[in-house]
């Protein structure tokens, strides 16, 4: 698939506890500051990095609360189209790859039955997952 084709993009790596389950990027670098594996200076980039992002992009979980929880399978998705919020992401997949953690880069034309969506954004249910 070409990026042309590819109307999504993920970034996800393996769930520290679990590498059959896969996490995105934010959850990755979170998990990285709430265990205190951070540097001092690391510690507050990913700070201000959040509190940006939280101001900036919606929250699926806050729009649908619950949404997560109802439908464990379930990934969200950057829209192609939302080159700003990519570029945001960038800082993180630095930080993630200084401190050793793998993150993968998807794309997709598809990523499943869309449950959530808004300008940047989906969370996709992938197709079998339904049960």
């Amino acid at each position: 698939m070409t990026l042309t084709t590819a109307r999504y993009i993920r970034f996800e790596g393996p769930h520290p506890s679990d590498p059959n389950r896969k996490v995105g990027v934010f959850a990755l670098a979170n998990g990285l500051g709430n265990d205190g594996r951070l540097s001092a200076s690391d510690h507050v980039w990913w700070r201000a990095a959040n509190t940006f992002g939280n101001g900036a992009y919606p929250d699926p979980e806050a729009a649908v609360p619950g949404i997560y929880r109802e439908n464990p399978e379930a990934r969200a998705w950057f829209k192609t189209s939302a080159a700003h919020l990519i570029s945001y992401t960038r800082g993180y997949l630095v930080l993630l790859n200084k401190y050793g953690q793998d993150c993968a880069v998807i794309r997709s034309g598809d990523p499943g039955r869309i449950i959530y969506e808004d300008d940047v954004q989906v969370v996709a249910v992938p197709h079998g997952a339904d049960g």
